[in-house]
């Protein structure tokens, strides 16, 4: 999937996705995500040199051996590659990041204040988080607060799926409390400690330049991106699309037929999942419900900004709980924006 997804684009392919969805589990996309999806691979690549540099190899040693980050590391025999260089994948050439290694590019390889943040806010339950990235221009200020009022909003009115927990494909894995919870990080483009997040964020087809775009994509799962739109064309309907589609039942289980791409974190999500799971519960606390039976207020968490409060808006009672329904909605819909169109 590409990059810069036009909204009729992504209307349209959401209404494929949720429709084929109508025997899907009820597990909703971003916790069926965090459960059952491995995060894809990035490959570094090392140019010969590297091989005699002992200094770097004590570095890389921990990173082959039992290394947490989704990363692999292997040495070129190509003689014109005289940088290391972070690619998407072993497939693909596309790179993230080229330059000399030592620790502590490394280390800004593998992680970021971001990044960190991200992950906290996926191992406290949060549902997904909404990445903005902007130039700090007063035109990125009114559509940063159009993109976070229209969030307090859906995560008021949105409802995550039903749970059965007698449904042996919808049990959750370990991990914490299924909740409905939307987050905004925003970011500056010009953040030198981010520049390899916000390269991720932007996609592997390199469709905008994320240091001259201000842009947003939301983030769920194992730090899979569902896509990344410039502000200039996310749309409120758009934005809709993406949250409701996160938090609807999942119906699509192949993670390849997904929209989407991977974010390089340093996480070993199998120790952190079961750790996040023991904290929410505590320690001598009953194992804890699929979902929560009661619906708290919803609260948008900004991160990196002031706290704000969320709206008393009323429960819109007429969200789709069902993959099948909610994929004939946005059929109905997308049809409707085709002929006027």
């Amino acid at each position: 999937m590409a990059a810069l997804i036009t909204p009729m684009r992504f209307t349209l392919f959401l209404s494929l996705v949720c429709a084929s969805g109508a025997c899907a589990c009820t597990i909703p996309v971003f916790r069926y995500a965090l459960d059952r999806w491995e995060a894809d691979k990035f490959h570094l690549v090392l140019p010969a040199s590297a091989a005699q540099d002992t200094a770097l190899q004590d570095v890389l040693r921990p990173l082959r051996a039992n290394g947490k980050a989704n990363m692999d590391i292997t040495t070129s025999r190509d003689a014109a590659v005289t940088k290391a260089e972070l690619r998407n994948s072993r497939e693909s050439r596309q790179l993230v990041w080229s330059g000399t290694l030592d620790q502590a590019s490394l280390a800004a390889l593998l992680d970021s204040p971001a990044r960190k943040k991200i992950v906290e806010s996926i191992l406290a339950g949060d549902s997904f988080i909404w990445v903005i990235a902007d130039g700090g221009s007063p035109q990125d200020a009114v559509e940063v607060e159009r993109i976070e009022k229209r969030l307090r909003f859906l995560e008021q009115v949105a409802a995550l799926p039903i749970q059965d927990p007698n449904d042996p494909d919808s049990q959750l894995g370990p991990g914490p409390p299924l909740r409905l919870k939307f987050t905004t990080l925003r970011l500056r483009r010009d953040d030198p400690a981010e520049k390899v997040l916000l390269k991720m964020l932007a996609g592997p087809k390199g469709e905008f330049d994320p240091a001259n775009t201000s842009f947003a994509a939301p983030v769920f799962g194992k730090g899979r991106v569902l896509g990344a739109w410039p502000l200039t064309l996310l749309d409120d309907a758009t934005l809709e699309e993406a949250s409701m589609f996160l938090v609807g039942r999942c119906g699509c289980r192949i993670k390849n037929e997904n929209p989407g791409w991977d974010l390089l974190l340093n996480v070993d999500w199998e120790t952190a999942l079961p750790e996040a799971s023991s904290v929410s519960r505590g320690p001598h606390s009953p194992p804890a419900l699929a979902v929560a039976q009661t619906k708290a207020v919803p609260e948008v968490m900004i991160i990196s900004g002031e706290d704000v409060k969320p709206e008393g808006t009323p429960k819109w009672g007429g969200v789709p709980r069902a993959g099948i329904l909610f994929g004939l909605v946005l059929v109905v819909v997308t049809l409707y924006r085709l002929r006027k169109a």
